[in-house]
């Protein structure tokens, strides 16, 4: 079943990318008291996420914090050393964490999966985003297959 506005976030582990290497992180910690921008793309380094996802919530980084957001996260079905490489080559800098989620727990978790083996990529996180207030989803946005409208940045701005 997929997650909905107004549900709590799944228990489920991700590992953040620091400087001292992979950190593994449990959603129900890392999401509490804060208001989180998260958004999921299908993969690092592929052409719509990397030439459009992410810049945009690098470049949109400051005006979404002004709209109360505490931290903006990305997600994806990587490990965390792709993710780590993606942000440098990205310059995300810490405009957005990184939250791998290797083994697709998560994206399964919030029932929000994809086939991508027609394309060699096997299951990944579909592509969306969400506000995620005190553990709890208060916008969600679900992109149609394909698609890149309604989880950029610049559609979170006009939500908040």
């Amino acid at each position: 079943m997929t997650i909905q506005t107004g549900d709590k976030l799944p228990d489920a582990t991700f590992v953040k990318v620091t400087e001292n290497g992979p950190e593994q992180v449990n959603t129900a910690d890392y999401f509490k008291g804060r208001r989180v921008a998260l958004f999921s793309v299908p993969g690092a380094f592929t052409p719509t996420c990397s030439a459009k996802h992410l810049p945009g919530f690098v470049d949109k980084a400051e005006d979404l914090k002004a709209k109360g957001v505490d931290e903006i996260v990305c997600t994806a079905v990587n490990d965390a050393f792709v993710m780590g490489a993606w942000s440098k080559n990205a310059n995300a800098g810490e405009a957005v964490t990184m939250l791998a989620d290797g083994n697709g727990a998560f994206a399964d978790a919030v029932g929000l999966t994809m086939d991508g083996t027609a394309f060699g990529m096997g299951k990944r996180g579909q592509r969306f985003s969400m506000i995620v207030n005190d553990g709890v989803v208060e916008q969600l946005n679900v992109e149609a297959p394909g698609e890149f409208k309604v989880s950029s940045a610049d559609h979170m701005l006009e939500q908040l």
